[in-house]
């Protein structure tokens, strides 16, 4: 069989795990792999070589993940394997790959019919083992390659379906137990006989189909459900001249998918999760028992959620057991018409949503809807017709015979698509008379409930009247009232020894009552620019707010012209005295920074929406985040907050009063503020918590952006890492990399690109789930041209209405 001139050679970085390291070359060189050794992907995502299945004694080669080697994702020898540790892949003098056993016999080979020059082997990034001409990088070039002879396993970029042109058909077969990979009797391949769909099979018969591509996705199982892929991956159908496929990509390049089909014939979804160190089933399918190809027969609709699990479609009732069919596909159950036809003036069409669209129609694409349902209505064997791209509007889908394989949306899901059932006048007359018996019990209810409510309101009106004056002494009673002696008698007469902090509303003292308990005091100063607003605000807002992760008002005072706020006393200050220092930034480890992120985003989405009012903070910061014993974060300084309510979605104010780094640019600019304003705060802060490093005030040597652009500039490098406090040598990289990505998606230049607080916290605390992409931040761009920069005199004005406080001491 000729001489085995080639190496398997491999652009990037290939190892041989025994004793061999391949540096990055182009060359062939005159090696070859024998059993022990492995060659490892560019970036050390993938790794091929030898390995035993399960309990056997075989060998063969494979492909598997370089961080999960258990998980092998191809086999080549599937059908032929090696019985002892002798064998040796080598290429041949006419560009093969070819896998020999001890007496040197072919096992298994890649059998490609072109010739190269050069012919060079590499292993891809992406888990693609290919043949390649020695200078033809691109994948034109591609002689052969493993995606095409797919396992059980469907990586990224690797594609189900057939060329148009050859018939040559690209599908998963499993393995036929743990122990052996052979092919097993299921396949999951791409259906292209009508619209393309998914399916599994074993041999010519249907085991379950995920309902045909709408334009969008596959129009009827759990996986076509958006919540599902829109955050994991992407879905794609490609139909080109010679070649029709299904694809998938990540959204993210750090998340690790894949779908394997086991010997069962079940299909699953796979998510690598870092934290675990574990695969995650993101799906399972069939997924139900309505996912069974055929469940309830012909004319039957499945329904999960109901008893009985099948129902006959509205003009079709039960066929006799006995007449029952014993063959094919209507074993279980078929519905039969209930009355003759009487087509076409006596029959209309029932629109019914959320199905998965049955199995064998007709289809054109140039027809519209309307013309759809007019060629449907004119052919009585027609029973139901459909729109085929839900994307763009046009297509006709029609059915003619019995109508095979429908099921609901299951409640908590959204997919399916709308099919219109051809029914007789009767159940139309029906169907809109119990609709309009159903509309009047709901007028009925309404009006009843209208009385109701009315007679309700005008006796909460009258109470109201009534109570007026002991209601308004409860209010100012909510946050207790506590005498100017017992203040001073615990602040020692606010000495400057008991002083800790001083900000625009004054200075904050430290304090012990009678009781020993360790308290607060900020005292509004006589020259304070911001006064007795923002201590009213203070006041009323803080009085009604109950969460773990807001500072705790204890009481105030109001006596003469003295304004004062107590508060609970924190022993570890603010975040901002540990962040920001170099020795004491050591002793919050990345375990208790991400814990007091989480803290102080469930803080923030309690202000926007759990609590009783909705409340923008206007001033997040690190000096604003007070720190317990536990240094459990508490969101404090409530003097510039604003109560929105549930219909307000901006404000403007003419007085922009906070602190520069973390305002919002639309704030800053024009005193627009909403509660986008508080997540750009936020997004500021989360930076700030990762680096150690201050937004503003921010210097790095190669530019001079603040941390919010140096951040953006190392994400679309690839180095985002790279901004990490260089003290956190305990981090978990994904998760860091994860709260830069949620930082940045924070700070993003526009108000409606920002996500919500409740997606916030939702994205920072599921390892697993894909995130958009950030765009542009907030001021991005040099510091000469940003608002209140160093030389700005409108920085004084705001620094000085900002309310900061310097700590100084414990609070």
């Amino acid at each position: 069989m000729g001489c085995f001139l080639f190496l398997i050679t491999f652009v990037g970085t290939l190892f041989f795990s025994s004793t061999m390291n391949l540096s990055v070359d182009t060359k062939s060189l005159a090696q070859s792999i024998r059993d022990g050794e492995t060659l490892v992907s560019a970036s050390q995502s993938f790794e091929l070589g030898f390995f035993t299945p399960g309990n056997s004694n075989n060998r063969y080669i494979g492909i598997w993940y370089k961080f999960n080697p258990s998980k092998v994702v191809w086999v080549a020898n599937r059908k032929n394997p090696i019985t002892d540790k002798q064998g040796m892949l080598v290429m041949n003098d006419d560009g093969n790959l070819v896998l020999l056993n001890k007496d040197k016999k072919v096992i298994w080979s890649t059998n490609s019919s072109r010739v190269l020059e050069n012919p060079v082997a590499q292993l891809l990034d992406s888990g693609n083992l290919v043949i390649r001409d020695n200078i033809n990088m691109s994948s034109d070039g591609y002689v052969w390659q493993s995606f095409d002879y797919p396992s059980d396993t469907m990586l990224a970029g690797m594609r189900l379906g057939r060329n148009l042109r050859s018939g040559f058909e690209r599908y998963l077969t499993p393995w036929r137990s743990a122990d052996d990979p052979s092919p097993g009797d299921f396949s999951f391949r791409l259906d292209i006989q009508g619209l393309p769909e998914l399916v599994i099979t074993t041999g010519s018969r249907k085991e379950a189909r995920s309902g045909p591509w709408d334009g969008r996705q596959f129009g009827g199982t759990l996986f076509s459900n958006k919540v599902v892929h829109n955050v994991i991956y992407k879905p794609m159908l490609v139909h080109k001249q010679d070649e029709l496929y299904y694809t998938f990509e990540p959204f993210n390049n750090t998340v690790k998918t894949l779908i394997v089909l086991h010997q069962s014939g079940t299909q699953q979804r796979l998510v690598w999760n870092w934290k675990t160190t574990e695969w995650r089933i993101l799906y399972s399918w069939p997924f139900d028992q309505c996912d069974n190809y055929a469940q309830c027969g012909a004319n039957n609709n499945c329904r999960i959620n109901k008893t009985p699990l099948c129902e006959c479609l509205k003009g079709f009732i039960p066929k006799a057991e006995d007449e029952w069919d014993t063959q094919g596909l209507s074993q279980s159950r078929k519905c039969i018409e209930k009355s003759p036809s009487d087509c076409p003036s006596g029959e209309g069409f029932l629109k019914l949503p959320a199905i998965k669209l049955p199995d064998f129609y007709w289809s054109n694409n140039s027809m519209n809807i309307k013309e759809c349902e007019a060629e449907c209505f004119k052919n009585c064997s027609c029973r139901a017709y459909a729109n085929s791209d839900v994307s763009g509007g046009s297509g006709c889908l029609m059915w003619f015979g019995d109508l095979i394989d429908i099921r609901v949306c299951p409640p908590g899901f959204s997919w399916g698509q709308v099919i219109f059932l051809r029914v007789p006048a009767s159940e139309l007359v029906k169907h809109y008379l119990n609709k309009k018996k159903r509309i009047k019990i709901i007028a009925v209810v309404s009006t009843i409930t209208g009385i109701f409510i009315l007679v309700l309101v005008l006796c909460t009106v009258w109470q109201k009247t009534k109570n007026r004056g002991s209601e308004s002494r409860e209010e100012e009673e909510e946050v207790p009232l506590i005498d100017s002696i017992t203040i001073s008698a615990a602040t020692n007469n606010f000495s400057q020894a008991n002083m800790i902090g001083k900000g625009g509303f004054g200075p904050v003292y430290k304090g012990i009552l009678s009781t020993g308990q360790e308290i607060a005091v900020k005292r509004l100063s006589n020259d304070s620019g911001q006064g007795v607003e923002e201590f009213k605000s203070e006041v009323v807002l803080i009085g009604k707010l109950q969460h773990r992760n807001l500072a705790g008002l204890l009481g105030s005072c109001i006596q003469g012209d003295e304004r004062m706020l107590i508060y609970e006393y924190m022993p570890n200050k603010s975040l901002d005295y540990f962040i920001f220092d170099d020795e004491r930034s050591k002793f919050l480890s990345w375990i208790k920074r991400f814990d007091i992120i989480i803290g102080i985003a469930r803080g923030l989405l309690y202000l926007h929406q759990d609590s009783k009012l909705q409340i923008i903070h206007r001033d997040l910061k690190a000096s604003n985040i007070l720190l317990d014993n536990d240094l459990n974060p508490k969101i404090s300084d409530f003097g510039l907050a604003r109560i929105f309510r549930g219909d307000d979605k901006e404000a403007n104010t003419k007085r922009i009063a906070g602190t520069y780094g973390y305002m919002s640019p639309e704030y800053a600019t024009d005193g627009k503020f909403s509660l986008k304003s508080d997540v750009f705060s936020f997004g500021v802060l989360l930076l700030e918590i990762v680096s150690g490093k201050k937004n503003r005030g921010f210097l790095h040597p190669d530019h001079h952006l603040n941390l919010l652009g140096h951040a953006w500039v190392l994400w679309n490098n690839g180095r985002a890492l790279e901004v990490k406090d260089v003290c956190l040598e305990d981090s978990i990289e994904s998760q860091v990399l994860r709260c830069i990505q949620v930082g940045l998606l924070c700070v993003q230049i526009f108000p409606e690109d920002r996500p919500k607080m409740s997606s916030v916290v939702f994205m920072l605390a599921n390892e697993g789930l894909l995130l958009p992409q950030p765009k542009q931040p907030g001021f991005f761009t040099e510091r000469g041209f940003i608002p209140g920069s160093t030389s700005s005199s409108k920085e004084k004005s705001h620094t000085e209405n900002a309310m900061s406080i310097t700590t100084q001491d414990g609070r």
